[in-house]
């Protein structure tokens, strides 16, 4: 409230208007009574006054309500102030009763109905907007353009037949207004059908009044008719939206509650299998137990009347026992089998991916020749232009050497940098097998042969720059003549050395960036074969263990068998009691295990019954599952082409340190020749 007051004094000071008094005391106390209405009716609003109010409405996000009734305000005014609420988004009421309101005002309201989107209650009683039809019309436009009001007066506006005919065109567009007062006009029976014809198609308005108008009985009572029908009609909606709202709540809260009880049924269902899975082991082996024992003993008592059953029945576990360990040893056998042609795969895809890796650099070292020998013609080309060039020769030759000095120490760097990585890697490589250690002996022999013949080369290189300088000091005394075209030439030969020097720097970068990423590549690599060669050490281990525990268990049986002899006739009646015991026992677990199949029967029922209840959410479930499914074996799909791109990644990188050890020994001796 203060904002706005606030707000209205500024206005009024930077316009040069003298403020309104009784505006200034409404103001005060609208914010005295903390109240979002601002009521001015009764008092005589001037033009300025107006348009000061108008700015404020600009601005204004207080009041919601605004009354301006009995105000007299003229046809400009009014436009100036309705221009003002064409974009306030706080007013929602507004009361311009009693203000004689013409073709000016109906024109403006018109356009305010058309800007306005906040705006829900308009008291027009007491004017005169339908006098002229024009404006009126225009007025009915900006009312079927507007989706925001409900409530609209417009009593005692001379509207007639005409207007009403106009207002019912706006009525068949509008959707949102639910009252209209139109008492006390001059509607007649022409208007009072064109407004019936139009509530058949308009379903939003629910009151209207119609009294004092010059209507039938019968029409009005159609037109209250319309209107119960339409007021029944948003009734009924609000009912229906109501209820759908509470039923979708409902079912909502009755799907999660279902779910939480199918989850819980079914974790207690899954207890509860779990329970009887291990009731049922632990009887299964009880009874396997019970069995052996009795098998034991009977095999012992045919033994007291046949110790030759007995033996043949004990060798014949025996050897059930040796073939079940020699089935045990088979496989263990047929598995490091597997292991081994699995290592031998992967040793000759590594021997073909090798293959391919030489035959790419032989084809490099051939393209390497043919650049040397393009080099070549093209160091006798300088030469022979350079016989007459000694002093500039001479510069470059300090030039050229500082740029192999400076290449000559970014290549050590690279090579101390290479050599410290290769002791990395063969320290990770240490522990892989012995056909590894001897492939990568057989390419650092051919990486020294090459770099045994780059050196010849390079030695034979040197001989011949040493003779061409004794050449180029025989040809000192022609030098002074071809002065300005060597001056130009070694613009150009500086600028293309400094292009070079460039380029050779961003490869020897990226080189390096490569050399790293491949040597964590191959580092990874390497520990996923560490940990594949620990667990097949710790596989072997523990079958050796179990090899072990068998042969025990062999020999403990063998004493068993030999000592069994001695101990027959104490035996026999241990195992009746015994015999006895069991069968108590065992009777007592059948009746457990009768009253657990019982529980089961009744789980199953109840399991029948949800699935009934709740075979949509399964389904939904289901199609779930099939989707994640779907969507797993997607990404599996991916991480495989993924690996494969990895392997091809770490294949080329290999092949480039190659190259790259290659092909920057030979431009390190190429370069000075330029």
């Amino acid at each position: 409230m203060e904002d706005f007051r606030w707000m209205y004094l500024q206005l009024c000071k930077e316009g040069g208007v003298e403020p309104q008094e009784s505006v200034v005391a409404q103001l005060q106390e609208s914010r005295a009574a903390h109240s979002s209405r601002l009521d001015l009716s009764g008092h005589s609003l001037s033009t300025d006054t107006c348009t000061i109010l108008a700015r404020s409405f600009q601005k204004d996000a207080v009041f919601t309500e605004v009354s301006l009734s009995d105000c007299m305000l003229t046809e400009e005014g009014i436009k100036v102030l309705l221009a003002g609420l064409f974009h306030n988004t706080s007013v929602k009421c507004l009361d311009l009763k009693g203000n004689n309101l013409r073709s000016t005002g109906a024109e403006v309201l018109g356009k305010l109905l058309g800007c306005n989107k906040t705006l829900l209650r308009l008291v027009l009683e007491w004017n005169a907007l339908g006098i002229w039809e024009e404006s009126f019309s225009l007025f009915c436009d900006g009312l079927a353009s507007n989706n925001t009001l409900t409530h609209l007066d417009l009593r005692n506006n001379q509207i007639n037949h005409q207007g009403a005919s106009e207002l019912a065109l706006a009525l068949r567009h509008n959707s949102t207004l639910e009252e209209l007062d139109l008492r006390w006009n001059n509607i007649g029976l022409l208007g009072g059908r064109s407004l019936l014809e139009a509530l058949q198609k308009n379903k939003s308005i629910v009151q209207l009044e119609m009294a004092g108008n010059n209507i039938p009985c019968d029409l009005l009572k159609a037109l209250e008719h319309t209107t119960g029908y339409n007021a029944e009609r948003q009734f009924t909606l609000r009912e229906s939206h109501n209820k759908t709202y509470v039923l979708s709540r409902e079912i909502q809260t009755l799907k999660e509650e279902k779910g939480r009880q199918f989850f819980s049924l079914m974790e207690t269902i899954d207890r509860q299998k779990e329970e009887m899975g291990c009731s049922s082991r632990s009887t299964s082996a009880q009874i396997a137990q019970l069995q052996e024992a009795l098998n034991e003993r009977k095999s012992a008592i045919n033994s007291l009347a046949a110790k030759l059953q007995m033996t043949e029945a004990a060798l014949a576990l025996s050897e059930q026992k040796a073939q079940s360990t020699g089935d045990l040893l088979s496989r263990m056998e047929a598995e490091k089998e597997e292991q081994k042609e699995q290592q031998s795969r992967l040793r000759k895809k590594q021997e073909e991916e090798k293959s391919l890796r030489e035959g790419k650099l032989h084809r490099e070292i051939q393209n390497l020749m043919e650049n040397n020998g393009q080099l070549r013609n093209k160091v006798e080309e300088l030469e022979c232009r350079c016989k007459s060039q000694q002093q500039q020769i001479f510069e470059l030759k300090q030039e050229l050497t500082n740029s192999t000095a400076e290449l000559k120490m970014r290549l050590t760097k690279a090579e101390d940098r290479l050599e410290s990585e290769k002791r990395r890697s063969k320290g990770a490589l240490e522990d892989m097998e012995g056909l590894r250690h001897k492939e990568v002996e057989h390419i650092s022999r051919r990486l020294e042969e090459t770099e045994k013949a780059l050196q010849e080369r390079i030695f034979k290189l040197e001989a011949q720059r040493i003779h061409l300088e004794e050449e180029l000091s025989r040809t000192k005394a022609a030098s002074v003549t071809g002065r300005a075209q060597a001056e130009q030439e070694l613009g150009k030969v500086r600028a293309q050395m400094r292009l070079e020097e460039q380029e050779r720097v961003s490869s020897l970068e990226e080189k390096l960036r490569s050399l790293r990423s491949s040597m964590q590549a191959m580092q990874l690599h390497c520990s996923q074969q560490k940990q594949a060669i620990s667990e097949l050490q710790a596989k072997n281990s523990h079958q050796s263990i179990e090899m072990d525990g068998l042969r025990r268990w062999i020999e403990e049986l063998q004493q068993d068998l030999s000592g069994k002899d001695q101990e027959k006739v104490a035996e026999v009646s241990r195992v009746r009691v015994e015999l006895q015991g069991y069968i108590g026992q065992l009777e007592a677990e059948r009746t457990a295990q009768e009253g657990l199949k019982a529980k089961i029967s009744a789980l199953e029922r109840e399991m029948k019954v949800l699935t009934n209840n709740h075979r949509e959410v399964l389904l939904d479930k289901e199609s779930e599952k099939s989707s994640m499914l779907e969507k797993l074996r997607l990404k599996e799909v991916e991480i495989l082409r993924m690996k494969e791109d990895e392997a091809q990644r770490a294949s080329y990188l290999q092949s480039a340190i190659l190259t790259y050890v290659q092909g920057s020994l030979l431009e390190q001796y190429s370069s000075p020749k330029k």
